[in-house]
């Protein structure tokens, strides 16, 4: 059986614009795609394009009026919202700019599409690094993030799923997400961050366990400043692999924020490029299907390196640490690498006793779980499943132009090598335009 991998990103998405001096810039993921697409991955991936999720999507979890809100709210109308704004958290931190609701959108949109393709057996991963807002609550934006788009694929997944892992490796601990299923045991929310000191958002203690059906179904591993890989990843596998062995998930969420690597701009820790991806890499071995979103992100040539990466790890192709030529390669000076210097910005405040008793509390919190919950699947609701057709090339006219969906889906397989110009089975270069 084949190893699938379905991508998703919207051209429009860099365009967005928080604001002069904001620190959350879309156009992060201009920069990750073109070096995407400059080192080639694309080829080996289903590339789509993700629909605009609709304001019925986004009312499976968000409440109709703040939905009402993000739709009609501008820089234009702004005035006429004064109470709204206060209402929903709207203002410095999350600012309201123009093209607010379609961002919204396009970034949902494609965390949904990923746990459809997903929910259809369509992809063993699915990517969207546009997703990953994780601070977003129902009624109320949060932490640079409006609508939870992860919160939404969830919802989306446990259609199909009995049992769902979230795993968040963001410096900022995902609050949001771990909120919305606090009281349930259907998803088990495991979340590494930085704790303390007045930090957003100010919770992810390791007391916070969930309440009701949901006792023990969240794990919290507080972390102070300057964490390094070698401590992080100890902790990460042992905890990770505790859970799954404990919870035995049936399908994964993967939230990546770059938030967490060496030198970034609101960060305060000393990851590197390699340490952040292998956590990517080790969720990737227990074989789930799995949905993986980007997330927090500030300095946004690391962003790219780091999403560029870990697209090559889930996809097993190893990349020259050169970059290669793309439109903005003047960002990534003066070396010009993929893995950046490893710059440490100050001591690893977490000692070997802090991160024993980390340990310790982990396991304790995780093993008092009585075996994996077993849930009754019956009536499947409907879902907004997009049509696959296209796939099936047999079915294609030859005497029309292929649609970019159709050039998109032509996926290279890694054995697919040649020898010379003149080898017959040499695969043609394909180009995406998007």
């Amino acid at each position: 059986m084949s190893y699938k991998v379905s991508y998703f990103h919207d051209g429009d998405i860099g365009n967005f614009y928080y604001g002069q001096g904001h620190p959350m810039k879309p156009h992060r993921l201009s920069l990750t795609h073109n070096l995407i697409l400059n080192y080639g991955l694309d080829e080996y991936m289903q590339v789509y394009r993700p629909r605009y999720a609709c304001e019925e999507d986004l009312m499976q979890f968000h409440t109709e009026d703040y939905v009402d809100f993000l739709k009609r709210v501008s820089p234009n109308s702004i005035n006429l919202f004064t109470n709204s704004l206060r209402r929903f958290n709207v203002g410095d931190d999350c600012p309201v700019f123009e093209g607010l609701f379609t961002y919204c959108q396009i970034y949902s949109g494609g965390s949904i599409d990923g746990a459809l393709k997903l929910n259809h057996n369509q992809c063993d991963v699915a990517i969207n690094w546009a997703g990953g807002l994780h601070h977003a609550r129902s009624d109320e934006a949060s932490g640079f993030c409006y609508i939870n788009d992860i919160v939404l694929a969830i919802l989306e997944m446990l259609k199909y799923y009995s049992r769902i892992l979230y795993i968040d490796i963001d410096i900022h601990h995902g609050d949001g997400v771990q909120d919305a299923f606090y009281t349930t045991d259907r998803v088990m929310t495991v979340s590494f961050h930085k704790y303390g000191n007045n930090f957003f958002p100010g919770t992810g203690d390791i007391d916070e366990i969930g309440v009701k059906s949901g006792k023990y179904y969240s794990i919290n591993v507080p972390l102070k400043d300057g964490i390094d890989d070698k401590s992080y990843l100890s902790l990460f596998k042992l905890v990770i692999s505790e859970v799954i062995d404990h919870y035995r998930p049936t399908a994964v969420v993967l939230q990546c924020g770059a938030d967490s690597l060496n030198c970034d701009r609101l960060g305060r820790f000393n990851l590197s490029l390699k340490g952040h991806a292998e956590c990517v890499s080790f969720v990737k071995k227990f074989g789930l299907p799995t949905l993986v979103v980007g997330g927090g992100g500030y300095t946004i040539r690391n962003v790219a390196r780091c999403w560029t990466y870990e697209t090559s790890v889930l996809l097993d192709i190893d990349l020259d640490n050169n970059l290669p030529d793309n439109d903005y390669y003047e960002y990534f000076g003066p070396d010009y690498n993929l893995h950046p210097p490893i710059i440490k910005t100050g001591e690893n405040l977490n000692s070997k006793s802090y991160l024993e008793q980390l340990r310790v509390q982990s396991l304790q919190n995780i093993r008092a779980l009585i075996g994996a919950p077993s849930v009754q699947m019956n009536y499947v609701p409907p879902d907004y499943m997009i049509s696959d057709d296209y796939l099936f090339e047999d079915e294609w006219d030859p005497d029309q132009r292929e649609s970019q969906t159709q050039i998109d889906l032509k996926v290279k397989h890694k054995n697919e090598f040649y020898e010379n110009d003149k080898d017959q089975d040499q695969d043609q270069d394909l180009t995406i335009d998007i």
